[in-house]
């Protein structure tokens, strides 16, 4: 069977031709992302493996079941970009990387977190430049703060259990209470106004569904303490950006670590530097000195692409071979 693997680049090219020594299955790698105007690219193939920004809406999906496309297999383990109910009425089954690395996420939250804190962007920029002052430099101690953590799932609780480390006191908001995860460190599971109100550090990490779209919004930002900080290696639809910037503008939100963005379909992973940025909340956030911003890069570690590129190769093997679905995702 043929597979079309759309919007690669340099280093997820290179784990999945290291990891298909093993497997020797037929890729063919594209530099275009999926979308209806592209899906012509996979016609006469059998398998289309995609990633966080390609955008399989139901025109996609359409084009694809006519090009004889038989599994979607995602390389990634959100699948908000999926129109499932459609892909199901076309027959067309949806596999995942359910976990890669939970420790790369979670530690690249953490480094937003510290970086942001201790101003690391700001005085490696001065001193660069010369400037060896330390005024506006000033960060707080991790220890012994309030740290809410939104979904204990598996980089929740890495996550968790890092800060932990650290000395913090924690909350956490999930539907799922993790009873092992109270035990190894004593978090404590509350109702989300309640997390709001005591963090003062908030972490997401839940997937984007329709619930958990724009969780955190004007309504959930005034029950925040004031100069709480927040961040995102989740899902960039979990917050209402034009809501955080109010409260950034405002004093209100402290900081804001951002691995994710959304509207970052239209500029992530892509070199826009000689270019005027259109997304004009986008640019806005840029200007603030006390946010930071990362282009979805949390997953990107050795370890984390090579998880990634073994588990989407063995998903597709197993269709293949045995006509198996391995970690499939359906409608709800």
């Amino acid at each position: 069977m043929k597979i079309a693997v759309f919007d690669t680049h340099q280093f997820d090219r290179k784990a999945l031709t290291d990891a298909n020594k093993s497997f020797k299955l037929d890729l063919t790698f594209f530099d275009a992302r999926l979308k209806p105007e592209t899906a012509v690219l996979a016609s006469g193939f059998d398998v289309v493996c995609v990633f966080v920004n390609d955008h399989l809406d139901r025109d996609t999906l359409l084009a694809l079941r006519t090009g004889g496309v038989k599994l979607i297999a995602l390389r990634c383990a959100g699948f908000n970009n999926v129109d499932l109910r459609v892909a199901k009425d076309l027959a067309l089954p949806v596999v995942r990387v359910p976990e890669y690395s939970p420790f790369a996420v979670a530690e690249h939250a953490v480094a937003l977190m510290q970086v942001l804190n201790r101003k690391i962007h700001r005085a490696y920029g001065r001193v660069r430049e010369g400037n060896f002052s330390l005024d506006g430099l000033v960060g707080f101690d991790v220890r012994g703060k309030t740290v809410g953590v939104i979904g204990t799932g598996k980089i929740g609780r890495v996550f968790a259990q890092i800060m932990h480390g650290f000395g913090c006191s924690l909350l956490a908001f999930d539907a799922q209470p993790d009873e092992s995860l109270v035990k190894e460190t004593g978090i404590t599971y509350v109702k989300l106004p309640q997390l709001l109100a005591e963090s003062d550090v908030i972490s997401l990490h839940v997937p984007l569904t329709p619930k958990t779209h724009h969780l955190i919004d004007d309504a959930a930002i005034s029950q925040m303490k004031k100069g709480a900080m927040i961040i995102n290696t989740s899902r960039g639809g979990l917050i209402d950006t034009k809501a955080m910037l109010k409260a950034l503008k405002s004093g209100h939100v402290s900081a804001a670590g951002l691995d994710v963005y959304e509207e970052e379909e239209a500029v992530f992973f892509q070199d826009l530097s000689g270019q005027v940025i259109q997304d004009d909340v986008l640019a806005r956030l840029l200007t603030f000195p006390n946010v930071i911003i990362t282009s979805h890069q949390a997953f990107l570690t050795n370890e984390a692409l090579s998880n990634i590129a073994t588990m989407t190769l063995a998903n597709i093997q197993a269709f293949v071979k045995w006509g198996k679905l391995q970690n499939e995702v359906k409608a709800d």
